[in-house]
């Protein structure tokens, strides 16, 4: 019987396509097959939640981030007025941007905002875009080189508060925007916003990663 469904369970992979792949949480084959059907973003996209969720060390992550990079890149480089081939790219360099060293990170950081703007000029309801940037902002206020870039904390809650507007029921906005919060000291805000997370159906494997991520940092910030 276990045999049989082992057996049920690689045909039912083998038979999924990469959408499908992408939201049961299957992000490495869903990242190949995408590449194999020439669907960049969609390569992009499960590359780097495999970095995000699922990879284990530093060494993988940065690896996984790095191809949704190289995807992203060959989206764009495909179709230049696709809003989602430049968040991509935004995100994978975002991250990779933690595994460099400062100056390299520095130098990522117009990237970042350039590919987020060239994202919203394309899509200017593009919630997801909004998020990053407002996170954007965020990490380089706090790090004391916003003024270099042009980024200001002032434009945190405004973004995220735009974006929560747009996809309320988006858990990955929500918890982002808690996160934010705690890091501005504002813990009661923060504590809002990952009830509503903890509350809202969790669409594919990634809001039900983004759900552990909530629960996590409710008890950090709760002292449990």
């Amino acid at each position: 019987m276990r045999y049989l469904m082992a057996v049920a369970l690689v045909i039912g992979v083998a038979l999924a396509g990469p959408t499908d792949l992408l939201m049961a949480g299957e992000f490495q084959a869903a990242y190949r097959q995408a590449l194999d059907a020439g669907q960049y973003v969609l390569a992009a996209r499960a590359a780097s939640f495999y970095a995000m969720y699922q990879a284990q060390d530093r060494a993988t992550k940065e690896a996984w981030f790095a191809r949704a990079e190289k995807a992203a890149r060959e989206a764009i480089r495909q179709n230049p007025n696709d809003p989602e081939g430049y968040f991509e790219l935004a995100r994978a360099l975002g991250r990779l941007a933690q595994y460099r060293g400062i100056l390299q990170s520095l130098s990522l950081a117009s990237a970042v905002r350039d590919n987020l703007n060239k994202a919203l000029a394309l899509k200017p309801d593009y919630a997801g875009a909004m998020v990053a940037l407002a996170l954007w902002n965020l990490e380089l206020a706090q790090k004391g080189v916003g003024w270099l870039y042009g980024a200001r904390i002032g434009r945190v809650v405004p973004l995220f508060e735009k974006a929560i507007r747009l996809e309320p029921e988006e858990i990955i906005h929500r918890v982002e925007y808690a996160s934010a919060l705690a890091r501005m000291g504002k813990k009661q805000a923060a504590l809002a916003q990952l009830n509503v997370a903890l509350g809202l159906a969790p669409k594919d494997a990634r809001d039900r990663y983004e759900q552990e991520r909530a629960q996590r940092l409710l008890d950090r910030l709760l002292g449990r």
